[in-house]
């Protein structure tokens, strides 16, 4: 049976959030699990980040939404599970990024977005969080004559070209 894209997208980013634990002050990140919470109910979540000191984590949702930015009750409802669960934060990776709404509910509640492209995988990558920019090649880069390197905000604008 063949893997499902969304499937892919959460064993990739549970992987890359792996990798890059130490920058998200996290010992280790595993991958989907259920997790009590105090309602009494279990909570399946994509992808649980554990603190180094081993004692607080917290909770880490892929949404690999291609058409549309994450809606706030997406937010809302990892919001509520970090309360349920006791969890100390969230972070949901996602190719496009929060909409409006989902923006000030993460704001307020301390949930992160890490952008990780949709067709990504273990090798081959593009991932951003907290003002990093990563990138993961598989294949061999050749510069013959030179490299141009361009900058381009969420909204389309260049911010920065250069060539090296």
């Amino acid at each position: 049976m063949t893997e499902k894209k969304w499937e892919s997208y959460e064993d990739v980013a549970a992987h890359l959030l792996n990798v890059f634990a130490i920058d998200f002050d996290l010992g280790q990140v595993e991958g989907k699990q259920l997790v009590p919470g105090v309602s009494g109910t279990q909570w399946e979540i994509d992808a649980k980040g554990i603190a180094e000191d081993g004692n607080t984590f917290i909770i880490v949702e892929c949404k690999r939404y291609t058409k549309s930015k994450v809606p706030q009750e997406v937010l809302a409802g990892l919001a509520f599970r970090i309360s349920d669960t006791g969890a100390s934060g969230g972070i949901i990776v996602t190719p496009l990024g929060f909409q409006e709404g989902a923006k000030k509910v993460a704001a307020h509640t301390g949930i992160h977005t890490v952008r990780l492209n949709q067709d990504s995988t273990r090798t081959d990558y593009v991932l951003q969080f907290l003002n990093k920019f990563c990138v993961g090649l598989s294949d061999t880069v050749h510069i013959e004559e030179h490299l141009t390197i361009t900058l381009i905000d969420k909204d389309g604008h260049v911010i920065e070209s250069r060539n090296v």
